[in-house]
């Protein structure tokens, strides 16, 4: 049986890319690769890592625990989580946050239902975690939108 591929689409096996941070056998050093491994555990349906590594500051944190878990896991039931096109990314800036522009590529029922985000994420001591994420207009950053672009007025 050949390796299984990372949901990610990195390019690599999930054992060799996003399966061992869903382990617990590391953080990921780069935003990139947390955003990364989080689309991975939608595709797996690991509710653990996807709590683990929401930012304390995240507004879903003023959710009971048990509800933003149920919410978590019927996500990963309900979609099917395909592809991910990382667009760009920027480094850590002033206020410690790192961003993320990503295009998704998920299913739902067989209807396409992707959706183009800007992330931003910040560490918390222990790892980089997702802080919050802004949906932008898919067609504009499949069209070649960089973050400077979407953050222009």
């Amino acid at each position: 049986m050949a390796p299984r591929a990372c949901p990610c689409t990195s390019g690599k096996t999930y054992a060799d890319c996003c399966g061992p941070f869903h382990r617990g056998e590391g953080e990921p050093e780069l935003a990139e690769a947390l955003m990364r491994s989080r689309f991975s555990a939608f595709a797996v349906a690991d509710t653990n890592y996807l709590l683990r590594t929401i930012h304390p500051d995240h507004e879903d944190r003023a959710q009971p625990e048990p509800e933003l878990r149920r919410m978590l896991a019927a996500s990963a039931r309900e979609f099917r989580y395909m592809r991910l096109n990382v667009v760009d990314t920027s480094p850590e800036d002033e206020t410690g946050v790192a961003r993320v522009l990503f295009v998704a590529h998920v299913f739902q029922k067989g209807r396409d239902v992707g959706f183009a985000e800007l992330s931003d994420f910040r560490h918390d001591g222990v790892g980089w975690r997702y802080l919050r994420g802004r949906m932008v207009d898919r067609a504009r950053v499949e069209s070649g939108s960089r973050i400077a672009d979407l953050d222009a007025p």
